[in-house]
């Protein structure tokens, strides 16, 4: 009689560990494929995205004071710097402490303060055009406009601001515009296009980035109020820029009155108020929330590329 051969017998914990293995396997496989294929835009939650930009970083000590607040924090964010302003080697030293910021130059073509004027960083004999009869910049885009500035004038003086803050060492993502002068015709405009690209920089607003406003002119006693407010009515998907004007209300400052007509008073109760609404404990929690992504303009760069930018529509 022909036996049929028997099948060795395989013990159970040896039947588990095969299933383990193969289960584990295949969990690596799965993870693999949803990384390489995460899936359509409507299977992936939606995104509030949000630049954070401070101006006017050099302007005087107390803007500075402010604004170390604010690197104290950890916060990525972008820091505008009016190299043409006194205190401006001050914020260099403390941004070259400070990777976690983007740096840019804010063009300045104006000095808008009552008894603390500043001049170009050309000197006002290369650019007479630009300055009044103390050889400062004019407080105005008005006063500016109606001096017929040149335009070579123009070009020699953010030459040099570029120039200067290249000079300095710190690591230049951008540009943007004091007051709104530096762009305020299509010439001029084209001038800082023709700048930034010549030098490798970023345009503040060139990659669709729509402006969060509200808080400048809010209240004083409603800064944080009226922060969380914008924050929470943020729309996904969509890049939103916040630009904040931080400060303190130390004699410097409350010393300064803009000679526009549309500064505001208390000026430097409203910069201590825009700095406590940043570096509130609400604001905090909300830019922890999963579905809140911060970027700075150097984050910007490296995501979409100087190529993506374009020229914004009028007003910015």
């Amino acid at each position: 009689m022909t036996q049929t051969p028997v099948k060795a017998s395989v013990p159970v914990q040896a039947r588990s560990a095969g299933l383990l293995a193969a289960l584990v396997i295949a969990l690596c496989a799965a993870s693999a494929e949803a990384q390489d294929h995460p899936g359509t835009d409507a299977q992936r939650p939606a995104t509030r995205t949000i630049m954070l930009r401070l101006d006017d970083i050099g302007m005087c000590h107390t803007v500075n004071l402010a604004a170390a607040r604010v690197i104290e924090t950890g916060i990525p964010f972008s820091a505008s710097v009016m190299v043409a302003c006194p205190w401006y080697l001050e914020a260099v030293e403390m941004l070259r402490k400070a990777p976690h910021v983007s740096v840019g130059i804010h063009l300045t073509l104006n000095a808008e303060w009552k008894d603390y004027r500043w001049g170009p960083v050309a000197g006002a004999s290369a650019v007479p055009s630009l300055v009044d009869s103390n050889g400062h910049f004019f407080p105005s885009r008005a006063l500016f406009f109606a001096n017929k500035p040149r335009i070579e004038e123009v070009e020699r003086e953010l030459r040099s601001q570029i120039s200067r803050a290249l000079a300095t060492g710190l690591d230049v993502d951008y540009v943007d515009y004091h007051m709104g002068t530096a762009v305020d015709t299509p010439e001029l405009r084209e001038l800082v296009e023709r700048l930034a690209r010549e030098h490798g920089l970023a345009i503040s607003r060139y990659f669709g980035e729509v402006d969060v406003s509200g808080l400048y002119a809010a209240p004083i006693e409603r800064k944080t109020d009226t922060l969380m407010a914008l924050a929470r009515g943020l729309a996904p998907d969509t890049l939103r820029l916040m630009v904040f004007h931080v400060g303190l209300a130390t004699p410097e400052m409350t010393a300064l009155v803009d000679l526009n007509t549309t500064g505001l008073s208390k000026m430097a109760n409203h910069r201590q108020g825009e700095l406590e609404a940043l570096t509130s404990e609400e604001f905090s929690k909300f830019l922890q929330l999963p579905d809140v992504q911060l970027l700075t303009y150097r984050d910007l760069v490296r995501q979409k590329g100087l190529d993506s930018m374009v020229r914004p529509g009028p007003g910015y």
